[in-house]
């Protein structure tokens, strides 16, 4: 934003700074918003903007920047996201003009969204279903045939931010493209504005990666921890990943044995509960194993309640 000092400067020649200085303050006497901060305040006059007509400039000119905002990003202002505010007091006999520096809405609008989302960490998920914004009216009248499931998801919700973190996830199974990702993105969104930190993990990849990291200890050890300890965990189309031993029991395993009965843990699948119970107790290296299948899913069974998504199939739709 220009100064005083330089819009003065730019004013034709043959005025002194003095000249000019007093036409400013005369312009800017005129304007309403001077006019309520005198009636505010009824100690200050005219010698008291004098002698302070740069802070009354600023105030005025960032005033009216902000009425006619172009966007936090092309504030003009002096300090993107912040307007100068005055205010008066007179001690002793001797008033005195105090500016300070407000956050506009639009800038602590965006604190929030910062904040949110560093409380969410994805891997693997498109982080677009993070960031887009709905509203619950909208998700409930997307797709009506999925109404009982997106009910059952708000509830979940409205329970956390009433009574704190449940012991119980949520399990959402149903065909593909029915919108389980999506709803449990809406569920870390809703939960993270509440204070909740939330971690979203697309499965396939993420058991990929883990196999490479049996080679990195302190990179997995920092990886399953951070798991461990979320608020909020999803493990995003479980049942559609190539299991080893290893994973199941001692990675999978492990996180979902420190969950359990302490922190809520969520799944999307294409697989009811037994049908999941089945994947897990087959592997490529060592085949069915029944009893590791069942194990794991003692882990898991207990601990969530079943929403089946119904519903069109989104993907590829325009």
């Amino acid at each position: 934003m220009e100064s005083l000092g330089e819009l003065l400067k730019s004013w034709p020649a043959g005025q002194s700074l003095t000249e000019q200085a007093e036409r400013k303050l005369a312009e800017l006497m005129r304007e309403p918003l001077i006019g309520k901060l005198l009636d505010k305040y009824p100690d200050l006059n005219e010698d008291v903007l004098r002698l302070n007509l740069n802070r009354v400039y600023q105030y005025v000119t960032e005033y009216r920047s902000c009425s006619n905002c172009p966007g936090l990003d092309q504030c003009p202002n002096d300090y993107e996201g912040h307007y100068t505010l005055l205010s008066s007091e007179t001690v002793n006999g001797l008033t005195q003009l105090y500016d300070r520096k407000v956050s506009c809405k639009k800038y602590l609008a965006r604190q929030t969204e910062d904040a949110i989302r560093s409380r969410i960490r994805s891997f693997y998920v498109d982080d677009s279903a993070l960031r887009r914004g709905y509203s619950s009216d909208e998700i409930l009248t997307t797709d009506l045939e999925r109404a009982k499931a997106v009910g059952q998801v708000l509830r979940y919700i409205d329970r956390t931010k009433d009574s704190g973190l449940q012991e119980e996830g949520l399990y959402l199974a149903g065909r593909f493209g029915t919108g389980k990702t999506f709803l449990m993105c809406y569920l870390l969104q809703e939960l993270a504005k509440a204070g909740y930190s939330g971690v979203i993990v697309y499965m396939p990849d993420f058991v990929e990666d883990l196999k490479a990291l049996m080679h990195e200890p302190g990179k997995l050890k920092e990886t399953v921890e951070m798991m461990k300890e979320t608020d909020l965990l999803i493990f995003d189309d479980i049942g559609a990943e190539n299991l080893n031993p290893w994973v199941r029991d001692h990675v999978l395993g492990a996180i979902l044995n420190y969950r359990m009965e302490r922190k809520p843990t969520f799944y999307t699948s294409n697989y009811d509960l037994d049908a999941l119970e089945r994947h897990f107790s087959f592997t490529s290296k060592d085949g069915d194993e029944l009893h590791k299948g069942q194990r794991l899913m003692d882990r898991v069974r207990p601990y969530v309640e079943v929403v089946m998504v119904t519903g069109e199939n989104k993907r590829g739709r325009k």
